[in-house]
């Protein structure tokens, strides 16, 4: 995220570090980076770090969530990319465990915060792979994270196929859910949603008739990333790793395939080339629709909550506003 919450600040941040893995911290500084997760930049004992922290009320997936909801879905997700890792997949980023094994530390009961080692690499932004040969690349580490045997990721949820905030979009679109907030884009958000309801509406329902497409056919599961886009990437001297892995879920191949798809259909012959796995078309276009209603459905929940008008704020709006836009034109 690009703003810094107001309810830590560096001496919370460093009293969990000194707790969970016994760092003597020689300095933080916020790191201004992504969207959805905190992070730092730590130094401590001439070793570099970086620490994620996120906000579990803002990642629950309906309003009246518990927030142990989101809080299994993490320990699960980075319990699995640390396995992964420990089981000889190097291009997997995973967290550090505790001394006493786990991945995550409170900071209280709304904040969960994982530590990684410094990756000296260049990271990149979100966008298009520059080339085919760049995606190629991660196209490779798609294709050897999902014949990662069974027993590597035994402990890794299951994609249930449910669209988080549905139940907060649904009540919007039939008219039971006023604006929310309070906040300056609580309104708009409002009535933008409302001028969209009859797209909303039709691709939700093609959404529900891909997922029984999908589901039928559960043979075909692996365990997937979930978003190997370009900016959950970084290049290092040996080759592209994979960074964020809190959405790691055993699922249909396409869950990694369509945005690589959406870049360069030549992707998915590349893909049956690596594995010996033809995609599925119906499965690409769920993920694909799924991507877009997951967005919008999340965007309208974070300012039917009370809010402020930051640089995160204003990139969500610009965010629910482009993928209104994707779903009413039906692609």
């Amino acid at each position: 995220m690009r703003t810094r919450p107001p309810e830590l600040d560096d001496k919370q941040v460093a009293a969990a570090l000194a707790a969970g893995w016994r760092l003597a911290v020689d300095a933080l500084a916020y790191a201004p980076v992504g969207f959805g997760s905190h992070h730092w930049r730590v130094t401590a004992g001439g070793d570099r770090w970086f620490a994620t922290v996120d906000d579990l009320a803002a990642k629950r997936w309906r309003a009246d969530e518990p927030l142990s909801g989101p809080r299994e879905r993490l320990v699960a997700a980075l319990t699995t990319a640390r396995l992964l890792r420990d089981g000889g997949l190097d291009f997997v980023v995973a967290p550090v465990a505790t001394g006493g094994g786990d991945v995550l530390v409170p900071l209280g009961d709304r904040w969960a915060m994982a530590l990684y080692p410094h990756v000296d690499g260049r990271p990149h932004t979100w966008g298009r792979y520059p080339d085919r040969a760049a995606r190629l690349a991660v196209v490779d580490l798609v294709a050897r994270l999902h014949r990662a045997p069974a027993t590597a990721w035994a402990g890794a949820r299951p994609d249930g196929l449910v669209l988080p905030h549905r139940d907060g979009l649904e009540a919007a679109l039939a008219g039971a859910a006023g604006p929310g907030g309070p906040g300056p884009y609580a309104a708009p958000a409002h009535d933008l949603v409302a001028r969209h309801a009859g797209a909303v509406r039709a691709a939700l329902a093609r959404y529900d008739r891909l997922v029984a497409l999908v589901r039928a056919r559960p043979d075909r599961r692996v365990l997937t990333h979930g978003e190997p886009h370009r900016a959950n990437t970084i290049t290092t001297p040996a080759g592209p790793v994979l960074i964020d892995w809190e959405t790691a879920l055993v699922a249909a191949p396409e869950r990694d395939l369509w945005s690589l798809a959406a870049e360069d259909d030549r992707t998915l012959g590349d893909y049956a080339e690596r594995t010996g796995t033809v995609p599925d078309p119906d499965a690409l276009a769920l993920y694909r629709l799924a991507w877009d209603l997951s967005e919008v459905a999340g965007y309208r929940a974070v300012f039917h909550r009370p809010h402020r008008d930051t640089e995160d704020a204003r990139q969500a709006w610009d965010g629910l506003r482009g993928y209104l836009e994707v779903v009413a034109s039906g692609r």
